[in-house]
């Protein structure tokens, strides 16, 4: 008897140190944090595939040959997955065999999202191409920066766009092909050539693709990104970050998408434009490699984008922070126009907890609106709130295998509820910026990246974004250097010095504001002023509130000091 209650009490108090284990074990499986106050993701870790990008996208064509890839919400025209397939593999092997591109080319494609985009960079890639992106809105200015910065081989565009790049192509003193997509009848504009007579190109030899020698280690995309501060600088993804991402943002909990079956296939309203990396890695390669429909819109207006929702019945979402707003106030929105959206990712700037809570009210459904958060520099994404999360002024936790730290001025690791500027390292973090020590030395701390973000983390890893350290300003989103405007101000032949600084915009989030001093003995209205920049930047980057000061604010080292100018004159 003696003995039983002997090995009763000794198996009780097996159970219990085994229970006891496997609690500690749990706990510190769910904790964030560690120690070293560095943050880590709450997700198993992942393995990423050992390919390339273009392999990815297309690994599971088999499963969806017929299922629609890309359709034009203004015109129907579209492809589906097997079709984009042979017509991408026409494109490459006369990228290889008429243009002679060779592994690592750049080639440049300035286009708006149209179902021919994702044909495009995805026969670049199979060509050994790395595509880099350029805005459709660009002045001829602009593109031929980045024409020259990139070294590009070969442009592809649209016909109506051909003038511009032209004109760019002149300043830059380039002798380049340009490839032109025929959208509606038109005939090509002279000296280019039809991207249709070479994706539809049968006979092709595709032999020429076996030459072909790219693996996960190299560059794929070179977008242009401002980084933390400065002139737009090429953004090197390899492979492996754009394949890493895609995994990452697969995680069951934070997926945004549902699963392709016999029976089902999300739509997505591809508005977000792929030129930007949150469109072309989130939007277009992320939901491609996941068999979904991108329904594409070549240019953001109200009522046409309203239709395409229900039209299309697209359930998948994702948006900057113009277009929930415009869809919560514009009146031709009404719950019709909600009936099928599931799914509401924000991104490429911060929403507040009352722009989401307003845009429910206004759909009046149980729609998973959440807002992540990212860079160019991370492929984009760093963080991404669980399905169905409500708190809706956090960005979630970071992504499956990635670390972030917190710090203060000193580099020191800051704790929970700490606000300091957000690290991250990871395997989407960029492989650097293009040819730029100086720039890779400022935005790395070993093999942490610096976002030039304010973010507080709490106990549980959530994170909450509460500002910019980085002097970008956010126009509808997109990105506008500050640097890049002083410059453009500069070279007004009655403007000695410049500076520019974002200040709040009801609409476009923010604007930019600019202060000028004019040489001795000049004059200039500030209309005359605005109407230069207007000349030579797109859009987005227009400046139409000018100051004139007699002298700009500065360091002893020469820096410009905009908190000085946002405090008197904002």
């Amino acid at each position: 008897m003696a003995s039983k209650n002997v090995m009763t009490i000794q198996r009780t108090l097996k159970l219990l140190h085994k229970s006891i284990k496997c609690s500690s074990i749990q706990v510190r499986k769910s904790s964030c944090w560690t120690q070293d106050n560095i943050i880590t993701s709450p997700y198993k870790n992942l393995e990423i595939p050992n390919c390339t990008l273009f392999d990815y996208v297309w690994q599971n064509l088999e499963k969806w040959p017929e299922r629609t890839a890309a359709v034009c919400a203004t015109t129907g025209r579209g492809y589906t997955y097997e079709q984009g397939f042979r017509l991408s593999s026409n494109f490459a092997a006369n990228l290889r065999k008429k243009f002679k591109i060779r592994d690592g080319d750049i080639v440049s494609v300035i286009l708006p999202n149209t179902p021919d985009y994702p044909l495009i960079t995805l026969g670049i890639l199979e060509a050994g191409g790395v595509v880099s992106t350029i805005n459709p809105a660009y002045t001829a200015h602009e593109v031929q920066r980045q024409l020259q910065m990139s070294n590009s081989k070969l442009v592809v565009t649209l016909p109506e766009l051909t003038k511009v790049v032209k004109e760019a192509l002149k300043q830059a003193k380039l002798d380049l092909n340009v490839i032109v997509v025929r959208t509606n009848g038109d005939a090509a504009p002279a000296g280019t050539i039809l991207f249709s007579e070479l994706s539809e190109d049968s006979h092709i030899d595709k032999d020429c693709l076996k030459e072909v020698r790219r693996s996960a280690k190299d560059i794929c995309l070179l977008p242009y990104s401002s980084g933390t501060t400065g002139l737009p600088k090429g953004v090197e993804l390899t492979n492996r970050n754009i394949v890493a991402n895609c995994e990452q943002i697969s995680e069951l909990n934070i997926a945004s998408n549902n699963e392709t079956t016999a029976t089902h296939q999300d739509a997505v309203m591809a508005v977000l434009p792929f030129f930007h990396v949150y469109g072309g890695t989130v939007v277009m390669f992320h939901k491609l490699s996941q068999g979904i429909k991108l329904v594409t819109l070549d240019k953001f207006q109200p009522e046409p984008f309203f239709r395409a929702l229900e039209k299309f019945k697209t359930n998948l979402l994702f948006v900057a922070p113009p277009i929930s707003l415009l869809m919560t106030t514009h009146p031709a929105a009404t719950m019709k126009t909600f009936q099928n959206i599931e799914m509401v990712i924000g991104g490429a700037a911060s929403f507040s907890d009352s722009d989401i809570k307003q845009f429910l009210n206004k759909a009046q459904r149980d729609i998973d609106f959440r807002q992540g958060y990212g860079l160019t520099e991370t492929s984009p994404v760093i963080c991404l709130p669980q399905r169905g999360s409500k708190r809706y002024a956090t960005v979630g936790h970071v992504v499956p295998g990635s670390e972030i730290r917190i710090i203060d001025g000193d580099s020191n690791n800051l704790g929970p509820n700490q606000s300091g500027e957000l690290l991250i390292r990871g395997p989407q973090v960029m492989k650097g910026y293009r040819e730029n020590p100086q720039a890779n030395a400022e935005s790395f701390d070993k093999e942490w990246l610096r976002t030039g973000d304010l973010a507080i983390v709490d106990e549980d890893g959530v994170v909450t974004v509460t500002d910019r350290l980085k002097e970008l300003i956010k126009v509808k989103g997109f990105q506008v250097p500050p640097a890049e405007l002083e410059a453009v101000l500069r070279e007004h032949p009655s403007i000695t010095d410049a500076a520019v600084v974002g200040v709040p915009h009801p609409v476009n989030g923010e604007a930019p504001k600019a202060f000028v001093v004019l040489k001795k003995g000049k004059e200039v209205k500030a209309e005359e002023i605005s109407q230069f920049v207007k000349e030579r930047v797109a859009a987005f980057k227009r400046v139409d509130d000018i100051v004139f000061l007699d002298n700009i604010p500065k360091s002893a080292t020469g820096k410009i000091l905009r908190k000085d100018l946002k405090a008197n004159y904002c």
